[in-house]
């Protein structure tokens, strides 16, 4: 007997692709979302938020 490969065909993708998405969708709605600290518009100095921190860090090298 010989055995053949079972390859995925386009509606098989497809069907994959259309259970696939609700769940990512309901993934992203239940994620946690980091909200930003109100700003400061008397000071003059750049604020000290997690945003911030995000951003410097990004850029170091």
């Amino acid at each position: 007997m010989t055995q053949q490969k079972k390859s995925t065909s386009r509606r098989d993708f497809l069907k994959l692709a259309g259970t696939t998405a609700p769940a990512a969708a309901v993934a992203m709605v239940t994620a946690t979302t980091a909200e930003a600290q109100p700003v400061d518009l008397t000071s003059e100095k750049m604020q000290d938020t997690d945003h911030t921190r995000a951003y410097l860090d990004s850029t170091r090298f």
